[in-house]
């Protein structure tokens, strides 16, 4: 019984007294009469549950099938006469209300020629085709127009409403979306200023006392004799050490203290020439090949020479390092009027999607002698140069960085 219950709709006791009405408002009810009301309630009740007329075919089949038996109701109740006659706004309803307005139109002529076809089953010597009847007969048939036309033209007010609030709603989750994304870009810069105020005083205080050790270090090497050859070794692992370390706050101090662009106007062929002889001279162990794909008709740029230099050499090194042995990096550049495009394009084991959204920020690595810097510092000088940098990757399929710099006046 609940689930009787909870099957019955509230639409399906209106439309039971709707046609209830109907059989007790009739002037001489019949058998026939009374059979097509419960046919047509019946249809109207399991239509919005049945699947099969749920598809887009069966929209048509549910509009034909309401039509058939609006006129099978006025053909056992009077024919062309019959007080049924509104019946058919039913089916035309129903297509000015789904149906394009080619289909609405058609969907109108056929019930008009569907109600005008009871004329063939008249008994013509009892029935007289009138003026009277002929204004009566026009009559119906222009309500039937005109009410599919209202209904049609409703229906495209009501759809065009909705797809005004549908472009608001997508306008209003664009703005939400942007203003999350400037949020977190906020909060991001804030921890980045912070960072880097705390990174730019530690590194400031560190290097006295790191200049001081390498400097013993030096001295007590000199001073140690040459038989002494584990003393000697020890004090070179210190220098070593010590040159490691001061380049690392060389990078944090590069990392927190702000750009100050000195803008060239010059060729990016060349200061990716630059920056590929660069890697070659400082990893030659790397067994890669650098493949030039330089777009012929790119402009000169205004950039900062030295610190885009040092943007692709953070990102070659980085496809280098991540290629297998004998493989090929490829470095290609294209422009359009707006922006200037350099993709470093490497075949190496590709970036995780679950970090990939880190990469770029600060201390964030995946190498084991990595400090995580160097993509953060190449996100920052594209940042200065008012760019953005792209990444596509594929686990086991490579990795594509774009370096997007905008052409203009004020910019590149």
């Amino acid at each position: 019984m609940p689930r009787l219950v909870s099957w019955v709709r509230a639409s399906d006791l209106v439309w039971l007294l709707i046609f209830g009405a109907m059989h007790f408002a009739s002037p001489a009810s019949d058998a026939a009469e009374t059979e097509v009301m419960v046919a047509m309630f019946i249809f109207q009740v399991l239509s919005p549950r049945l699947p099969v007329f749920l598809t887009p075919r069966g929209l048509y089949l549910t509009i034909g099938l309401k039509l058939l038996l609006g006129y099978l109701l006025i053909g056992v109740t009077g024919g062309i006469e019959s007080s049924y006659y509104p019946i058919l706004f039913w089916p035309i309803i129903s297509a000015a209300t789904s149906l394009s307005s080619y289909g609405a139109v058609l969907c109108t002529l056929l019930t008009i020629l569907g109600y005008l076809s009871q004329l063939l089953w008249l008994d013509w010597s009892r029935w007289e085709f009138d003026v009277y009847a002929i204004h009566e007969i026009s009559l119906r048939t222009i309500f039937l127009c005109l009410v599919g036309y209202l209904t049609y033209e409703l229906a495209q007010h009501n759809r065009q409403e909705a797809r005004n609030y549908q472009a608001v709603a997508e306008q209003l989750a664009a703005a939400n979306t942007n203003l999350q994304k400037a949020e977190e870009a906020m909060r991001r810069t804030e921890r980045l200023a912070a960072l880097g105020q705390l990174t730019a005083g530690l590194a400031h205080e560190l290097r006295n006392p790191i200049g001081t050790i390498k400097n013993s270090a030096e001295l007590l090497s000199k001073r140690l004799p040459a038989e002494d050859e584990l003393s000697l070794e020890l004090s070179g692992f210190i220098q070593s050490e010590v040159d490691r370390t001061n380049s690392l706050i060389t990078r944090f101090l590069q990392f927190a203290r702000p750009f100050q662009l000195q803008r060239s106007r010059g060729d990016i062929s060349q200061v990716l020439d630059r920056a590929i002889l660069h890697v070659e001279r400082q990893f030659p162990n790397f067994t890669v090949t650098f493949v030039r794909n330089y777009a012929p008709d790119v402009p000169s740029v205004n950039v900062d020479q030295e610190l885009i230099e040092q943007v692709f050499i953070n990102l070659l090194a980085n496809a280098a390092q991540a290629s297998p042995p004998g493989s090929v990096v490829t470095v290609k550049t294209r422009a359009d009027q707006q922006l200037l495009e350099v993709a470093v394009i490497d075949r190496g084991a590709g970036i995780d999607p679950a970090i990939q959204g880190s990469i770029f920020n600060p201390f964030f690595t995946t190498k084991k002698d990595g400090v995580g810097l160097g993509l953060a510092i190449v996100a920052k000088i594209v940042d200065e140069h008012a760019g953005r940098i792209v990444v596509e990757s594929e686990p086991g399929q490579g990795s594509v960085f774009r370096v997007l710099l905008p052409l203009g006046v004020s910019g590149v």
